[in-house]
């Protein structure tokens, strides 16, 4: 039985539970607090925290894991990622305080002081830019640290930014953009054969999970004499699909996928198409 390292707590935790839930791989935890879990029939989850996770699948804990890609990164462990899912995500910046002079990495002076949650990656980060600098490493809240005098910029993770901005704080870089990642150790630890073909189709069903959620699919009963107008407005993943209606030679019914934000101006287009009997439902699966 293959393990699956997921977060134990927080929005990375809720995300991952409703998308398995979503994929018809339930977490099945006789309680909250439970260290492991049926994940549907075939895997184990095991619940640890979102940091230790690129630990638990490098060194073999665990056959595959998910968790953020800024923390796979900080890890610096041999990672391959089977699937970006989409959820959780966010950017690791480099932010100085708004009473600075400090508005570009270009402006921050040799020997600055850079408190940070991400040791690896802002000293990579730092260097890359020919930039001398201290990492001075916390373990979080690192908003404060140049408020105190510990740190003359921080490196850290921001979603919308108002965090920073709350606390007197601009961004002045992106070190690297984040997401939800699942993620399998590379080489020889990798699962093979049977086990491989199961972790490939719970990423499938994941991934089917996450293309349908940003689309919808719409069925409509259209003029015959309009069908060509009607094709440009349901282009659909393939084109629209034309079917035939029971005693009735004037109009067809047409079935297409359409993005969830165009939803409302083909629903528009298709009336004024003179379309009758619109029906839009959401997607729970979508395979390419």
């Amino acid at each position: 039985m293959l393990r699956i390292a997921l977060p134990n707590k927080g929005r990375l935790a809720d995300d991952a539970r409703e998308l398995f839930r979503d994929a018809g791989v339930d977490v099945r935890a006789r309680d909250d607090r439970a260290l492991t879990s049926m994940l549907g029939d075939l895997f184990e989850a095991i619940f640890v925290r979102a940091q230790d996770i690129p630990e638990f699948v490098a060194d073999g804990a665990a056959d595959a894991g998910i968790t953020g890609a800024d923390l796979v990164a900080e890890s610096d462990r041999a990672l391959c990622t089977l699937a970006d899912l989409e959820f959780g995500t966010c950017r690791l910046v480099v932010a100085a305080t708004d009473s600075s002079e400090i508005d570009s990495i270009d402006a921050i002076p040799d020997g600055a002081r850079v408190a940070t949650s991400f040791p690896r990656l802002s000293a990579r980060y730092f260097a890359a830019a020919a930039r001398t600098v201290e990492i001075v490493p916390v373990s979080g809240a690192a908003e404060i640290a140049p408020h105190i005098g510990i740190a003359d910029v921080i490196v850290d993770l921001v979603s919308t930014g108002s965090t920073l901005r709350v606390n007197g704080l601009h961004e002045i870089a992106t070190v690297l953009a984040s997401s939800a990642r699942m993620i399998v150790a590379s080489g020889g630890s990798t699962p093979n054969g049977d086990d491989r073909r199961a972790l490939e189709d719970l990423v499938g069903a994941l991934q089917s999970v996450l293309r349908a959620r940003g689309q919808r699919y719409l069925m409509a009963n259209v003029p015959r004499t309009r069908l060509s107008d009607v094709k440009r407005v349901l282009p659909g993943l393939n084109g629209p699909t034309v079917v035939g209606i029971m005693n009735s030679g004037e109009h067809v019914a047409v079935h297409a996928v359409v993005p969830a934000s165009q939803v409302y101006r083909t629903v528009a287009e298709l009336k004024a198409l003179d379309a009758q009997g619109i029906l839009v439902t959401r997607i729970e699966r979508l395979m390419p």
